[in-house]
């Protein structure tokens, strides 16, 4: 399943780059006991709003100023009010589809911005770590050890992490601390094995480094004072534009996102730091992939918030605030921090579609390897698909 964040186009490639090896390879089609259904694109509405920088030139520049990805409410994976409140077209069709094909293997194709390749699994598969080692190692991608994503996750080997049982909390907490009512647990009623398989569109090596910090409290200060301080300017600056942005076409679409996150910001920044946490959710023993994670994290968060402003403002056709000369600047500036500080590089399409296909092939014999020991066993909710390797040379 491809494209379940707008912003995110690698899957498509990756859909497209399995179809083939499956047309190619008689034992995927002809006789196998195991079935692909391939979607291209789970939000095809939100993908067409990130042309203006999907046919390039790839820049981190040019990625934020067009960047769009629906408001939370909005993200055709999640479930905020349970799967008989959807009201998404995209999230009931496939929630259908699952009911459906009950199937032994999902896999939600994601794409990191700036980072590492990592996957998070409903269930464990034995292995897979040392698989995406190796796949990672020969096409040149990051292993991110220690995303945001997963700070409160377990662990079940580097770069791979157990997705929690979802749970019920405000919209703060359902974005940055749980795993909230999803389409990727919908299905394991079915022992359906999810796989959320994510690929780097800029690597950021730092983001591998699993050595310890020399002073994980001083530098968990300044990230957190830093999204708190970009946070302030934008919100100064959303004050300023937002009764001319108003009523910029589908301005709705824009302002939803930015909502979320000057929601979300402050307590982000708050839990990572250290003099001021609660205690409530301690952060867990940090190494310094962790800490390159947060720190592209803050940033991240800024820059995707100021793209949509500038967003905003350029769709309303006015800008009596003065304000694109200063969303310009801090692009800029924060993209230039990305690529100096943490080191941030494009990584080529077909590289990044490489390594995703690679992965979901690793996870798909690995998947199928537990159906056929859990149908042994007579366990119920699994099929007895065996999965047929793709080989993808």
């Amino acid at each position: 399943m491809a494209g379940p964040h707008a912003n995110e186009p690698v899957g498509g490639g990756t859909v497209l780059r399995l179809a083939e090896c499956a047309v190619a390879d008689p034992l995927l089609t002809d006789g196998a006991d195991a079935t692909w259904n391939l979607l291209l694109s789970l939000d095809p509405d939100g993908l067409r709003r990130n042309e203006g920088w999907l046919h390039g030139p790839y820049t981190l520049g040019r990625h934020f100023r067009h960047f769009f990805r629906p408001g939370f409410l909005e993200q055709p994976e999640w479930l905020p009010d349970g799967a008989a409140a959807v009201t998404l077209p995209e999230t009931r069709a496939l929630l259908d589809l699952q009911d459906e094909l009950r199937p032994f293997l999902q896999c939600s194709l994601h794409g990191v911005d700036i980072g590492g390749g990592f996957v998070e699994l409903t269930h464990e598969l034995p292995g897979l770590d040392r698989r995406i080692a190796h796949h990672a190692t020969r096409l040149g991608i990051p292993r991110e050890l220690g995303p945001y994503d997963t700070l409160y996750w377990p662990v079940l080997g580097p770069a791979v992490f157990r997705i929690p049982p979802p749970r019920r909390g405000d919209l703060a907490a359902a974005i940055t601390e749980a795993a909230v009512e999803s389409t990727w647990f919908h299905p394991y009623r079915y022992g359906t094995v999810t796989a959320v398989v994510e690929a780097p569109m800029w690597g950021a090596h730092a983001v591998e480094d699993a050595s310890a910090p020399a002073d994980a409290a001083a530098v968990l200060r300044t990230v957190s004072r830093t999204l708190r301080q970009d946070t302030q300017r934008l919100e100064r600056i959303f004050t300023r534009i937002r009764p001319f942005v108003a009523a910029a076409p589908d301005a709705d679409r824009l302002l939803a996102p930015v909502d979320d996150y000057l929601l979300v910001c402050p307590g982000i920044a708050d839990s990572w730091d250290p003099d001021v946490t609660d205690g409530s959710h301690p952060l867990p023993p940090l190494h310094a992939a962790h800490l390159a994670a947060l720190r592209i994290s803050g940033r991240r968060l800024a820059l995707r918030t100021a793209g949509l402003l500038h967003q905003l403002v350029t769709a309303a056709g006015t800008d009596p605030a003065g304000a694109l000369p200063e969303l310009d600047r801090l692009i800029d500036q924060w993209c230039a921090d990305c690529r100096d500080g943490c080191g941030a590089h494009w990584i080529p399409v077909a590289r990044q579609v490489e390594y995703q296909a690679r992965v979901v092939q690793s996870v798909f014999e690995l998947a199928g390897r537990h159906t056929r020991v859990r149908s042994r066993s007579g366990e119920s909710g699994w099929g007895s698909q065996t999965a047929v390797p793709m080989h993808l040379e």
